[in-house]
């Protein structure tokens, strides 16, 4: 059955029914909803936002909870002047799409959360987007100390004690948030590890309600919870000390009257005094999965007791899709560069020929993703790029933490090749936001993806790409490796990588694009273009993925206790 038509009759269902009373709630540290709102910091964040945007637009009644960051993502950034500074974006004083939390006398709801010996007290904003309300936490309340205030002031601060403080907020918070509300989920998702204390905070409500110890309970939480792993890499996994988790959980082990040395056990790394939040949401939750089949059979290596299920990461094709009609992609897509190029001129003041190959590559500045495999032999791309009749040119953008030093070498070196060693070749556009990743994704002829084979758990940048008719040039790791690449793009080797591009750039890539007919298009290029575009909407969209996860991880769940309710009415009424 078409996804299209799966949804329409998903929505008459009763399980549909049940779940509008009884939700699913998705949790995740960031949310990319717009640029005026800067929830998030990559592609865990446009993930989440896809998410929502797929399930409203298949009218599927999720909420989700994340934080309120007023001060966004701290990160290292390049401008053109050849200024490297650290950079965010701040939340502006109001925004017309957020609106606070407030009850039905319209006071602000205000829960509170243990932090080791204090309450602090905690805020929530709303976003809505038609079916999904999105609701944000938020620590900046004067009946909180100053050091208090600033909990969620920054996304993936720099600061372990900050950060452990978050996720509790998120975790602990965001369900406190939840009863304060009378909403009543049915599950729970888990989008990374970041909320898995969470799980602590159900197995409290369901002691309350029936008076079963800790562990019981938390054994009965495990099908209600769903978790999606999404890196293999240690930086994506949030590990803290112990003494640190023991410390900052002592207040909830009071409420619960359980040692917190019984409740930092369930996070411990084997034989270790490390708490990984990832290893907390392995073992809390009844179903896991991965984000691509590749990751899913890595991750079953590394973690052998919870096998994943694959799911792979989809788009929101309406978000991504700058194109509309294939039959006009040739044409759109020249309005797309032009686009592109126009913005490229007015930040950095290069001119370039909209008939000249452009190379794009956007994403987290990282090593793993191998974001200068390009230049590895610079002086044989700078002769291939500038020496012929066929020359190419490179855009790069993309985010370095402000605590990775690998990441800020990364973008030291790039600032020397834009502006020394290939200046007017490649540049470099700083403040990589949805908006711009929207006209890079739409207005370059090939997408490069380099990461190392088995570290990208899916990336999804070349999808959006290949919904535009922008070609991939890719490593097999992540989604790729489920692609079918025949006259869609080019596989490139993981091992001798920059020797490869070179070699398809020259014998495969440069041919093709320049290979035009009297009306200056290339035939073969645009067939090309029409079946990545095919291939991302038949394969890789959001709609198929949040149907697979209704089907394989909410439906039993709504449909185990649609079957409880049953058999309690049948029980009542037997009894009069």
């Amino acid at each position: 059955m078409h996804d299209f038509d799966w949804f329409s009759a998903f929505r008459k269902s009763p399980e549909y029914y049940f779940m509008k009373d009884h939700p699913i709630v998705y949790f995740c540290a960031e949310f990319a909803l717009d640029d005026s709102i800067p929830t998030y910091a990559g592609g865990l964040g446009i993930l989440a936002g896809d998410i929502i945007r797929e399930a409203s637009e298949q009218e599927i009644p999720l909420v989700t909870v994340g934080l309120y960051y007023r001060e966004g993502y701290v990160h290292h950034d390049l401008y053109p002047d050849g200024i490297l500074i650290k950079s965010s974006a701040v939340l502006p004083e109001s925004n017309p799409r957020l609106k606070p939390v407030v009850d039905d006398h319209n006071n602000r709801v205000i829960i509170t959360v243990p932090i080791q010996e204090t309450l602090v007290y905690v805020q929530a904003w709303s976003y809505m987007i038609e079916t999904v309300r999105v609701f944000l936490l938020d620590t900046d309340l004067p009946q909180n100390g100053e050091e208090d205030r600033h909990i969620t002031d920054q996304l993936y601060t720099s600061s372990h004690d900050t950060r452990f403080k978050q996720e509790i907020i998120l975790g602990l918070g965001g369900l406190r948030l939840l009863e304060a509300l009378e909403i009543d989920p049915i599950g729970f998702h888990l989008n990374e590890g970041h909320s898995a204390l969470l799980a602590l905070e159900i197995a409290r409500l369901e002691m309350r309600k029936h008076s079963q110890t800790f562990a019981q309970e938390l054994e009965n939480t495990r099908q209600h919870i769903f978790f999606t792993n999404h890196t293999l890499t240690p930086a994506g996994n949030d590990t803290y000390t112990a003494d640190l988790a023991l410390t900052l959980l002592a207040g909830f082990a009071k409420e619960i009257q359980v040692p917190a040395s019984e409740i930092v056990q369930m996070g411990l790394l084997a034989q270790s005094s490390i708490f990984s939040m990832t290893l907390l949401a392995l073992r809390m939750a009844g179903k896991i999965n991965a984000v691509s089949k590749l990751h899913a059979e890595i991750a079953g290596k590394i973690w052998k007791s919870y096998p994943m299920v694959p799911i792979t990461n989809g788009i929101h094709i309406k978000t991504w899709d700058g194109v509309g009609i294939k039959d006009r992609i040739w044409e759109k897509h020249r309005e797309n560069k032009r686009l592109l190029l126009e913005y490229i001129r007015s930040k950095t003041g290069v001119s370039w020929d909209e008939n000249t190959l452009l190379l794009g590559w956007g994403r987290r500045m990282v090593g793993y993703k191998r974001p200068l495999a390009l230049f590895d032999t610079i002086d044989q791309f700078k002769q291939l790029a500038t020496s012929s009749d066929k020359p190419i040119n490179v855009v790069i953008s993309g985010v370095v933490h402000e605590s990775d030093a690998e990441g800020l070498d990364i973008l030291k070196r790039i600032q020397k090749i834009v502006n020394d060693d290939l200046k007017g070749t490649v540049v470099y556009l700083p403040k990589y936001t949805m908006s711009l990743s929207k006209l890079m994704v739409a207005g370059c002829d090939v997408w490069l993806n380099t990461p190392v084979v088995g570290f990208e758990a899916c990336g999804t940048s070349g999808m959006k790409a290949a919904l535009n008719g922008v070609l991939p040039a890719s490593t097999a790791d992540g989604w790729v490796a489920e692609a079918n690449l025949f006259e869609v793009g080019w596989l490139l080797k993981n091992d001798n990588l920059s020797e490869d591009i070179l070699s398809v750039l020259k014998n495969n890539i440069l041919p093709t694009y320049y290979d035009r007919d009297s009306d200056g298009v290339s035939p073969q290029w645009v067939k090309m273009m029409k079946n990545a575009r095919d291939m991302t909407v038949n394969q890789f969209d959001t709609a198929t993925m949040l149907r697979k996860y209704i089907e394989e991880f909410y439906l039993s769940t709504i449909q185990h206790h649609q079957e409880k309710e049953t058999r309690t009415f049948g029980i009542i009424n037997a009894h009069g």
